[in-house]
């Protein structure tokens, strides 16, 4: 087990040295950032009771795969008509097809350390939560931990930490090149993921030598004075250091990026359009590469995390599917979460209006899937889970669903990232080589992992998805039918 703490002084003197002012203001215009509540707030005023042909007509450019100017998505935000609110879920599942087929990505999300230096209300992490129980993974345990993932078929994953010198980006590249050391029969991780707290450009270029995939950074809220209110002390209270995360990350050379928001801190219209300005600010200062992926987690109960009964803007199931939708129009071309916060009877709603990815049997209490707990354990876990249920179960819902898994990790390795896919993803390039490697992926899943249930669901999928390869693109199902031979026969990782 890593060390339990150190003492404060040496913590004091680490928290001081995180923060680069350099990399803050040489992406900031006259010493301002880019979130101007006044215009936002001024702009979900003006665009009330909007008219229903200007509501079709921004619905007609996001098919086009053009992200939505910030008045576009004011004017979806006051849409009030439940028939045209319906129209709007329609097309934002329309548009996700387009761009992503009906595939949907799985991951599973692996915390490694709890240690945490800031006070985040909501956050059962957070340093003065006494009840926490504060531990960080040895790398021996983080190979255990790996080993239980990828044994459930698992070959994606993002690593969680909280931020502290004990879960440094030293300890952060480590645990990385353990899990891709991992192997387990045919089964292994293939993309790493990050969820950590904002670096320097050094200590990002160190975790993209070890293979960082994308780098998650969530500003939680963009409204300046709830930011301030729910981040009180420690180094997150910096709005503005957590704000240019990203644009760190893409200086350093992290190709993708993913942005998000904690919906119920604030109101989550305002938020939405906070979510579109950092996509249009990272696409300003990097030729046109926005986030990777943009979530939208919902505030959750948390152990001794007294905001959480006090939330004056806690997002109704209502609303939660409309800001998901509104997103899919307004950035048509970018990846979109749905967590395992959410309980499952609302992600089989809510996942039809535009979302590419989801975790599935999630555990976020430290070393939890080695320990093979079956209760959630409040003093050992960021936040209390909705839904619990294992891949295999999640995977089956979805073919019954009509939706293919994906693990597919190709295009990274192919270095199809950055401004190529999101080119790809804007002329619908990547689309059907993305359906192809969910059917070889979801080939190898079948074969390794699946219940019998789910097989007989899975095949149906599969039988679907490569009738229509052979209708739309007749000229690589050789190839195709020469690689689900070989996956067959015992090889793995093949891919277009």
């Amino acid at each position: 087990m890593v060390a339990q703490a150190t003492d404060d002084v040496s913590t004091t003197d680490w928290m001081r040295t995180v923060i680069k002012e350099d990399e803050i203001t040489r992406y900031m215009e006259d010493g301002r950032d880019f979130i101007d509540e006044e215009g936002i707030e001024a702009l979900l005023r003006s665009n009330q009771n909007p008219d229903p042909q200007r509501v079709r007509g921004i619905i007609a450019k996001s098919f086009s795969i053009e992200r939505l100017e910030p008045e576009e998505t004011a004017t979806l935000l006051n849409v009030e008509d439940e028939d045209l609110w319906e129209e709007m879920f329609q097309a934002a599942g329309e548009v996700k097809r387009r761009v992503y087929d009906n595939r949907i990505v799985t991951f599973a999300p692996l915390y490694c350390s709890n240690f945490c230096v800031n006070s985040c209300l909501y956050c059962a992490f957070r340093k003065e939560n006494t009840q926490e129980k504060r531990r960080g993974l040895t790398l021996d345990e983080v190979r255990e931990e790996t080993k239980a993932l990828v044994s459930a078929g698992h070959k994606r994953l993002v690593t969680v930490y909280g931020e502290h010198p004990l879960s440094d980006a030293s300890y952060i590249a480590d645990t990385m090149s353990t899990i891709y050391e991992t192997k387990v029969g045919n089964g292994e991780i293939r993309r790493i993921n990050v969820n950590a707290a904002p670096m320097s450009m050094e200590n990002l270029k160190l975790l993209k030598e070890v293979g960082l995939g994308t780098y998650q950074v969530f500003q939680e809220t963009y409204h300046h004075r709830t930011y301030q209110k729910a981040h009180p002390r420690g180094i997150k209270s910096n709005y503005d250091w957590r704000l240019y995360a990203l644009h760190r990350a893409q200086e350093a050379g992290v190709d993708d990026v993913a942005i998000g928001a904690l919906f119920g801190l604030y109101d989550w219209k305002f938020e939405v359009m906070g979510l579109l300005y950092h996509a249009i600010d990272l696409e300003k200062h990097f030729d046109g590469i926005g986030p990777h992926t943009i979530s939208f987690p919902r505030l959750e109960p948390a152990a001794n995390t007294p905001i959480i009964k006090k939330a004056p803007y806690k997002v109704s199931d209502r609303d939660f599917k409309r800001l998901v939708a509104v997103i899919r129009l307004s950035v048509p071309y970018t990846g979109m979460i749905l967590t395992a916060r959410e309980p499952a009877e609302i992600r089989r709603e809510v996942i039809s209006v535009g979302c590419t990815q989801t975790d599935a049997s999630t555990r976020i209490g430290i070393g939890a899937y080695s320990d093979k707990y079956n209760e959630q354990e409040a003093e050992r876990q960021q936040f209390v889970l909705g839904d619990t249920r294992s891949l295999d179960e999640v995977i089956r819902e979805l073919a019954q669903m009509g939706y293919i898994t994906s693990f597919c990790t190709a295009g990274y390795r192919c270095g199809r990232t950055g401004k190529l896919i999101m080119h790809n993803f804007r002329c619908g390039k990547e689309r059907p080589l993305c359906k192809l490697n969910a059917v070889l992926t979801f080939r190898e899943y079948l074969d390794d992992y699946a219940s019998e249930d789910t097989k007989r669901a899975g095949e149906t999928i599969i039988q679907k998805e490569t009738g229509e390869i052979e209708k739309e693109n007749p000229a690589v199902v050789p190839k195709l039918k020469e690689y689900l031979h070989r996956i067959e026969s015992g090889e793995r990782d093949l891919y277009f």
